[in-house]
């Protein structure tokens, strides 16, 4: 399925990747590669992921090693990332 993002998710995305860059350059380029992994795992497998109990229909994968948790919909034909957040902040 194609994945896609919303204004949220980008910017979400936007402010981790510029944190990720300025604070842990080393780290970067894996964190990176993870991320496009789980995006690709998101769009192959969908229903992989455990539903959120408080958001019917809404899942959430972790990105494994990092402390971030990528929240999506699965749609028609598209997978739909809601957003991203730290693992230590409360589920929006």
């Amino acid at each position: 399925m194609r994945v896609i993002f919303t204004d949220e998710a980008l910017s979400d995305l936007n402010e981790i990747l510029l944190y990720v860059d300025s604070n842990y350059p080393v780290i970067s380029s894996a964190f990176r590669q993870r991320l496009r992994a789980v995006i690709a795992r998101i769009g192959a497998w969908p229903e992989s992921a455990e539903e959120v109990a408080q958001r019917p229909g809404v899942r959430v994968v972790p990105l494994i090693r990092y402390p971030y948790r990528i929240f999506y919909r699965i749609g028609v034909d598209v997978v739909e990332v809601l957003y991203v957040h730290h693992s230590a902040r409360r589920e929006p």
